[in-house]
């Protein structure tokens, strides 16, 4: 791993792109952004979790921020086991957590800041804020000088509906589009007309994983050709610097 370079890790996925990494339902990934590290999402396993990290050379201690999309257990799975590990770290998640949870996050000693509109992380990082209607989830936003780079979690409110909210929050063109798109199960029609809405909101890559679905892996690959990243744990992506 590259400590200077500006990366995204794949942590944790249900697929993966190393024999030494294992695969299990649930995403988590590493952000780094000199002099910061973030974690986003813990998967579901934390002895995965912690593995993986291990054999992608990534040390806990040196995370400095946690961002939970939302608390279904294949994405805050990992986070008790983790804190035992690196509890100096500030959790950013969604307002709407239950109360319990917060607390308990807060007792391992890590410092708990409750989302509910986009906020600030450090300097060129963002959440998205809070979004959806039952189930509330937030994605991380990174201002790169070639565009957004949108990790979701997810994307429970909708892959578009999140695009056209963080589009509106920055007014940039998306230069990444990375995550769970949540689309097991939607039909050719129903993926092209999605496909066909990313791309007028200017989304020029893209990268879907986990809850995403086969079919809909597929048919983004077709659609999008050399501008389609195929993601699974161990992916390692170089990513443009943040806007000055």
């Amino acid at each position: 791993m590259n400590d200077t370079a500006h990366q995204i890790l794949i942590i944790y996925d249900n697929n993966t792109l190393k024999g030494d990494l294992t695969p299990a339902w649930g995403f988590s990934c590493l952000i780094i952004l000199p002099p910061y590290q973030i974690l986003f999402d813990t998967g579901g396993d934390p002895s995965i979790l912690l593995k993986n990290m291990h054999e992608m050379d990534i040390d806990p201690e040196k995370i400095d921020t946690v961002v939970l999309s939302h608390g279904h257990g294949d994405h805050v799975g990992g986070l008790e086991e983790f804190l035992r590990y690196q509890h100096r770290v500030t959790v950013y998640l969604p307002r709407s957590f239950p109360k319990r949870f917060k607390e308990g996050v807060g007792l391992m000693g890590a410092d708990v800041e409750e989302v509910g509109g986009s906020v600030m992380i450090h300097p060129g990082v963002y959440t998205s804020g809070e979004l959806g209607g039952g189930l509330k989830e937030q994605s991380l936003v990174l201002k790169t000088c070639q565009g957004l780079v949108i990790i979701t979690g997810c994307a429970h409110p909708g892959i578009v509906e999140i695009v056209e909210h963080v589009r509106g929050l920055f007014e940039e063109n998306v230069y990444l589009l990375i995550g769970g798109f949540h689309l097991m199960g939607k039909s050719p029609k129903e993926l092209r007309k999605i496909a066909k809405k990313l791309d007028e909101l200017k989304v020029e890559r893209i990268a879907p994983c986990h809850c995403s679905g086969d079919t809909a892996r597929g048919f983004f690959r077709q659609y999008y050709g050399d501008n389609y990243i195929t993601c699974a744990a161990g992916l390692v992506i170089d990513m443009p610097h943040l806007e000055e």
